[in-house]
């Protein structure tokens, strides 16, 4: 009998994609596997990639849960606060329900681990009703990681909630924190962005506290990052938990051990246009910006027009992903006269395949909101990047790439046209670029070692199966 993995992402793009990657990973060693979406996202998957997409193998299934929210058929990511409160609320019934039902199945073996999401820790009070081994899976940076676990102690020792609004602009957000393990300099404003609340009931700050102090629950801890490039966090993680595994970056490890059956399973929300790469096969290597703020970062008016007039002034090629929902305000698309201006050198698609545009010759650099996918996706592929991150542990990530990896240059403070458009030459033209260029293909060498056959991520791949899931004492 096949070990059976049930496995569940937080119901949101960024987390269902690396999410889904291990799962691949794990069905490729060996383990029969259960996908569990909510129905929101299950439907939107259908929409986005056919029937086909939540077909699955004889072997790989898709399941759904309820998340608890009025039904929508919304293309748009959900309110995630309203989400974080309603999963906490409403997933373990159905949760307990499915695995019970599964186990009762005679399509598939018995439900022998459990890897979730380590934001869904629900499925820890499932694991140990039903006495199954659960594993969980930070999406986030080791680095990120560690900022939320200790919003507990930012609350006790009264950095947080801020005292008032004054907090956010009066400079307070520049306080070092100097007590957090592993992470030498780091600022409040560095730390994931949830505890930037005056309201100690704030949602995403209490969610935040208990899905990490959550962790110490599950029998190992999974990230998708790579020794090397964490080391110092991840000696402290280490020497807190007894099992962390780096599995990362796991699109690497994906790609040593592909599977041509799993190709169409794909995790991608949104229509993602395939033309941009034969416009990006027409550019020279190097020569074009990609810009692309993830599948939640909203742009305001401003915020949009001032980032176009900045990319028409750079003189640069670019590919702009413009996702359907990414504009909080109605109005025209994009500013009047700027497709004229960028005639021939610009390309604005609602969704793409990213691994793809990032490992392509023609791309020189990455403005990017910084999510973790993002830096990981772009590490891998040994491109600068242009930072401005919006929320979450996005600031965490960016301060390691500007200040640890220097492979990024921040856009600081509100945007404005001239920043983008300097920003953009320092990255396309200016020295500064080159060192960036040279230092992101470094870490992309020590990446592309870590995820091959014998590299640290590719054994401890292995050993998580092994010790853990494999492993039921």
């Amino acid at each position: 009998m096949k070990p059976h993995a049930v496995v569940i992402p937080f119901p949101a793009q960024g987390h269902i994609a690396p999410v889904l990657k291990l799962a691949k990973l794990l069905h490729y060693k060996g383990f029969f596997i259960t996908i569990v979406n909510t129905e929101f996202n299950h439907n939107r998957l259908v929409r986005a990639r056919g029937p086909d997409a939540v077909k699955g193998l004889e072997d790989f299934q898709f399941k759904t849960i309820r998340d608890g929210l009025p039904p929508s058929n919304s293309d748009a990511t959900q309110d995630i606060p309203a989400l974080c409160e309603s999963i906490s609320k409403n997933c373990l019934a159905p949760f307990l329900e499915l695995v019970k039902n599964l186990n009762e199945s005679s399509d598939c073996p018995n439900v022998s681990c459990i890897v979730s999401d380590g934001v869904m820790s629900f499925s820890l009070d499932a694991s140990e009703q039903l006495n199954i081994p659960e594993v969980v899976f930070y999406t986030t940076s080791a680095c990120g990681f560690m900022g939320y676990l200790h919003y507990g102690e930012l609350v006790a020792r009264g950095y947080v909630p801020l005292k008032d609004e004054s907090c956010f602009t009066n400079g307070y957000l520049e306080t070092e924190i100097d007590w957090i393990p592993g992470m030498k300099g780091i600022r409040l404003k560095d730390i994931p962005s949830f505890i930037r609340t005056t309201d100690p009931n704030d949602i995403m700050l209490n969610y935040n506290i208990v899905q990490h102090e959550n962790a110490s629950r599950a029998k190992a801890i999974i990230f998708n990052t790579f020794d090397e490039l964490e080391e110092e966090v991840l000696e402290a993680i280490r020497a807190k938990y007894n099992r962390v595994y780096t599995i990362g970056p796991n699109q690497l490890l994906e790609k040593e051990i592909y599977e041509q059956n799993l190709k169409s399973i794909g995790s991608n929300l949104w229509k993602e246009d395939m033309e941009c790469l034969n416009w990006l096969d027409q550019r020279k290597n190097n020569s074009v910006l990609y810009i692309n703020f993830g599948s939640i970062t909203p742009l305001s008016p401003d915020q949009k027009v001032e980032f176009a007039w900045g990319l028409a002034k750079s003189n640069h090629h670019f590919l702009w992903i413009i996702r359907p929902d990414l504009m909080n305000g109605k109005g025209s698309i994009l500013p009047e006269g700027f497709l004229e201006e960028t005639k021939g050198r610009g390309l604005m698609v609602g969704w793409c395949p990213q691994e793809q545009v990032l490992a392509h010759p023609a791309i020189g650099g990455f403005l990017t909101h910084c999510g973790w996918n993002s830096t990981i996706e772009t590490i891998s592929e040994g491109v600068p990047m242009v930072c401005w991150p919006f929320f979450a542990e996005q600031q965490t990530n960016c301060r390691y790439a500007c200040k640890k990896w220097d492979i990024g240059a921040e856009i600081e403070g509100n945007v404005t046209r001239g920043k983008v458009e300097n920003m953009v030459r320092v990255m396309m033209e200016g020295e500064k670029g080159k060192e960036m260029r040279k230092k992101a293909l470094e870490w992309e060498e020590k990446a592309q070692l870590a995820a091959k056959h014998g590299g640290s991520s590719y054994q401890n791949l292995e050993k998580l199966i092994l010790e853990t899931l494999l492993n039921n004492h």
